[in-house]
Order: structure tokens, then sequence, then C-alpha cells
């Protein structure tokens, strides 16, 4: 929806023409930081390729009073949800608006149905928002506000905006005062909440997510399916162990080129049979999640894309869908040897189980990358990795505690053991698999949920815990998250799939707002 952002601004704008003489309707950068962070809650409606509508929400939690008191600016954090709270049970409704050309075509209520089938998919408790007094400002020398929010309620008097939203089967709890800066409204808003007649109360073993790491041992094959059968080992132990995720390390697939046709290729030749070799692995890939219902993170395979070729790790979900995850930062060694490209693209892939993104190897080294997942809701960070030696191990393994400390997120870890004397530039290999969380009560002793033996192959498998995430986030002895100095540090990117070249007025919080309409 990234290609909407221009088209939205404009219907932003025309809908809100006051607002928009004030430079305070969306901007670029409000409206990439909502797809990042909560892509679900964020719609448009086209009339015959047009767009003529949509509508902005977040996930929020009100913590112990659910009608407390808020401003527009705070509950959305200026506008660009990064206080959106996927473990919370409330969809908070920023902004509904139609084309002016075509209202009264049932297109608000449209989008509230869908903002209602998103609270009923997703299982929160109730959608509330700040309803715009529209019609306030001539009644506020007779009626207090909430004289005449009743009258609006008893059908006396007609308010644009909250007589829709009753008609919608909101319900009025109460007047928020200076929610908005507002002359039609004098300030004020209605508290209106719709109550999940689906909603289903949730017990926390429900947010719990099962990982499985192979410490895989490369060996000498003969063909494609002795490969096969010795993935597929694993992806069943995994399935008997109820896995929701399984890792295999990168390069793993470089076995194949221990087959006897294929064996002795120089550097250069083996990694071309290789990305040759991309369908037969995502095949196989593919098949073993759909067979087994679980989600593969397929370590890394080289994949050649205009006549580029890259360091690649799928994510394979069980109804075969996939999200291809690049390596960015590209060693040394891989450059010289195989002449692999660092990619520019940074994914945050929804799952059921969890959001999840992809470091591999030498990217688990550069805290930024780390730093940009969690920012877009990221709660399980997989590494798989490749590395020679103790002191390369040592590296991976340092930095990815660090980040699972530094992002309050837990770090999977999977690494590639055994000898390829036949294959160039893969001849020894040192690992260790583990698994990391933040350093705090809420955690295993040292932040180490779960480590593998040195240099054996195994099935390394673990329960990891969501909520203790968002627990130790809000509550934590420390809280890396929420306690950055971002008056004194702005992670900017340059992702293809970021969109993020914004300007000065593209990242200017909203402090005067509108809502509703």
């Amino acid at each position: 929806m990234a290609e909407d952002i221009p088209d939205i601004i404009r219907v932003n704008k025309k809908c809100f023409p006051l607002m928009a003489e004030e430079n305070v309707v969306w901007t670029k950068g409000h409206l990439v930081s909502h797809l990042r962070l909560f892509p679900q809650g964020q719609f448009v409606v086209e009339c015959e390729g047009k767009l003529i509508g949509g509508a902005s929400s977040l996930i929020v939690t009100m913590g112990c009073d659910d009608y407390r008191t808020h401003t527009y600016a705070g509950i959305t954090d200026g506008g660009f949800f990064y206080n959106h709270d996927p473990a919370g049970d409330t969809l908070y409704g920023a902004d509904v608006y139609v084309d002016p050309d075509y209202q009264g075509c049932g297109i608000g209520a449209m989008i509230y149905e869908a903002r209602r089938e998103l609270c009923r998919n997703l299982n929160l408790r109730r959608i509330v928002a700040g309803g715009r007094l529209a019609g306030y400002s001539e009644y506020a020398d007779k009626l207090t506000p909430e004289a005449y929010v009743h009258e609006v309620e008893m059908g006396a008097i007609r308010d644009q905006v909250l007589s829709f939203q009753l008609r919608e089967g909101f319900v009025v709890r109460g007047v928020i005062r200076n929610y908005i800066i507002d002359p039609k409204s004098k300030n004020c808003a209605s508290y209106l909440e719709w109550l999940n007649p689906d909603f289903r109360s949730l017990d926390e073993t429900e947010r719990k997510v099962r990982v499985a790491c192979v410490q895989y041992q490369v060996r000498r094959i003969n063909t494609f399916e002795e490969f096969a059968d010795q993935v597929e080992y694993f992806v069943s132990t995994a399935s008997e162990y109820r896995a929701d995720f399984l890792v295999f390390p990168e390069f793993f697939s470089v076995q194949l080129l221990s087959m006897e046709h294929l064996r002795d290729l120089n550097s250069i030749d083996g990694i071309k049979k290789l990305t040759e070799l991309e369908d037969d692995f995502m095949e196989l890939m593919t098949s073993m999640a759909r067979e087994y219902g679980v989600h593969i993170i397929a370590g890394s395979h080289p994949m050649r894309r205009d006549n580029v070729v890259y360091n690649v790790s799928p994510l394979i979900s069980p109804d075969g869908s996939s999200t291809l995850q690049p390596k960015l930062h590209i060693t040394p060694a891989e450059k010289s040897y195989w002449g692999i490209t660092g990619g520019d693209e940074l994914h945050v892939i929804n799952t059921p189980k969890a959001r999840v993104g992809i470091l591999i190897c030498y990217d688990s080294e550069f805290p930024e990358a780390a730093r940009y997942l969690a920012d877009q809701g990221a709660e399980i960070i997989f590494v798989p990795y490749c590395t020679d030696n103790r002191t390369a191990w040592m590296r991976v393994n340092a930095c990815s505690q660090a980040r699972a400390i530094e992002n309050q997120v837990y770090v999977v870890t999977a690494g590639v053991i055994g000898n390829l004397p036949s294959v160039a530039a893969m001849d020894i290999h040192y690992a260790r698999s583990a698994v990391f969380t933040p350093s705090d009560f809420e955690f295993a002793r040292d932040g180490v949920q779960a480590q593998s033996d040195s240099n054996v192959e195994m099935l390394l498998v673990s329960d990891l815990d969501i909520n203790d995430l968002y627990r130790n986030r809000s509550s934590g002895s420390v809280r890396p998250l929420r306690d950055r100095r971002l008056d004194l540090f702005h992670l900017g990117t340059s992702l293809k799939n970021d969109q993020s070249d914004l300007n000065e007025t593209d990242m200017r919080p909203i402090d005067l707002v509108k809502e509703e309409e």
C-alpha cells in the first residue's frame, strides 16, 4: 500500500481543508510509520481504481483505567503510532476519511465494518476512538459538552460525526476535554467504545512459541535426494516436537556441491551451479513446510537476480508462501571467493505465532539492523550462520546476545558444522547454536534460554513466551526500547522496502489533529 501514500495525502487534505491549511494532515512520514508498525490496521477504499477513502488504526493498552483521559497526540504518539502495542487488547481508531465527492454512498459504513472485522480477526476486546464533536460550537453557549452528547444520543441534535458513529454501534463512555485543538468542537471529543462480542479471553500460554534450531552437519552426498532426506529428518523431528519455527544454518545447501558431478568446482563456478538449483531447493523447502506444518527458516541459499548473486534466507510458511530475506552485510571472504553482493531489503514477517525477522550471520554484528527490526515490531530474530572457527563463532554468538538485550527480543541462532574438503571455501566449521533472551527476571539466567553442545549435530528445541517480552518492555529493570534518547539519536534507513526517504516536514509530529470524520 506504500504506492497509495500520495493519494492518501491528497484525499486527507481534501477531507480536512482547514487542517490542511495548518499543515497538520497526514504526511508521508506518518503513513510510512503506520505501514511499518501495523499494516493490517491501515485501510483504503478505491472506486474504479481511484482512492476515495481510508482509515488508520493502532493497537493500544490503556492500563488499569479503560477510560482514562488522553489526547489524540498522546494516544497516537504524535501521529506516528510508535506506541503501537501488538500485545494490547484495544484497537484505537485514529482516523477515517471519505472523499467529499463520495460521501453519503455508504463508504464510511464499509470502513467501519472492515475495522470491526479486523478487531474480530485479531481477537481484540474492543475498539475505542475519540469522536470529534463536529457541531458543538453552535450549542456551546447553551449546553455543556456532556449535555450536547446526550442530546445527540437522544436524537434531538444531529452531529455529523457522532450521529454516524452511534449508528455504527458505538457507545459513548464519556467526554474528553482538550482532546484536540478544534474550534468546531471546542477541543472536546466523545469517548467511544465498541465491544467485540466474539472476544475470547486467552491464557498466557497461548502466546508461547516453540522454536527448533538445526545444528546441521554437512557431509559428502552423492545425490540431491540424500540432501532432501537429511533435511526431511530434521523437519519431521521438529514437527514431532510440535515446533512452530525451524531454522537451518546459513549456507547449509552448499552441501549440494559435494555431489559427485559437482565436486572440485572452483568457488565461482560452484556458487553459479548453486544458483541454478534455486528452484529445486525452494520446492523441497516449500513441500516440507506444507507437509509438516512448520514455518521453516531455510538457512540461506545463493540466488541470482539480474546477474547479481545474493545470499538469501527464505522463510516459508505452512501455506507455501515465502519471504526472501537477503544478507545485507557481506564478509570479505564471501566477496572474494563467491562474488556475493549485499541486499537492500530488511523484512519483518507477520506470522500467526509471532512477528519475526532474519539477520544472516554477519548481519547480527551490526546493531542498526536489529534495531530496525525491533522498531518495526519484531519479537523474534532468527540468525542462521556459518562460521569456520571459534573466533568467528564468538563474534556471531556475542553479538546475537547483545542484540537480544539491546532490543528486548528473542534471538535464535543456528550454525553449520562438519567438513567438506572437496568444496571450495566450505572446508571447516564451528558452531554452538543458542537461543538468547533479554537479561532480566522474566528470563533464563544469563539471558541464555538454550544452548547446544559444540560441534555436535543436534536439534535444539525451546519455548519462548512472547508475553514476557512485553512485560519486560513495559516494566523491566531496564527498558532499552522505551528509554532510548530519541531527542539525541535517530535511525535512518535507505532500505529498498522501507520507503523512508523523508524530509523534515515528513517527520513533523501531529499536535493539531482531527478524528473520525
